[in-house]
């Protein structure tokens, strides 16, 4: 059996359908934010380091094998390249846990996909995330053409 990473998933990539299409399929998911990381969407989602800042995602345990097809995804579908960096992230219950988080370290920014934003809203209201976070998210929703 292979290991199984705590990773912290961020974007579009916190919606279980969207992992299910590169067959990954965790079996639990937390919510749970890092200190120190705001959010931007443009194209893809991305964490931007900030101080003072939070933002609000899943904690889920994929395999090594798993995470490799779903960031070989990112960079052949989506044209981004992410790489893993540890962060420090807090549940709901307030514990603390170690977890990979991947960062697009360059990303030319551009305007975001209705539909993958959409998404992204889509699985925070599943996680109920706080109204504040979702009207964030909200606001990189391009305008309805």
């Amino acid at each position: 059996m292979s290991r199984r990473i705590r990773t912290f998933f961020y974007g579009s990539y916190m919606n279980p359908a969207v992992l299910a299409d590169v067959g990954v399929r965790p079996a639990t998911f937390e919510v749970a934010r890092p200190d120190g990381f705001d959010i931007t969407i443009a194209p893809r989602a991305n964490l931007v380091p900030e101080s003072g800042a939070s933002v609000y995602r899943v904690l889920a345990e994929a395999t090594h094998e798993e995470l490799g097809r779903l960031y070989t995804h990112a960079r052949d579908v989506l044209g981004e390249t992410y790489m893993p960096e540890p962060v420090l992230v807090q549940t709901a219950d307030l514990k603390w846990r170690a977890a990979l988080c991947y960062l697009a370290a360059v990303m030319e920014s551009r305007p975001p996909e209705r539909a993958y934003v959409e998404r992204i809203v889509a699985a925070a209201r599943r996680f109920e995330f706080p109204s504040w976070y979702l009207e964030k998210l909200a606001g990189f929703l391009p305008p309805a053409t």
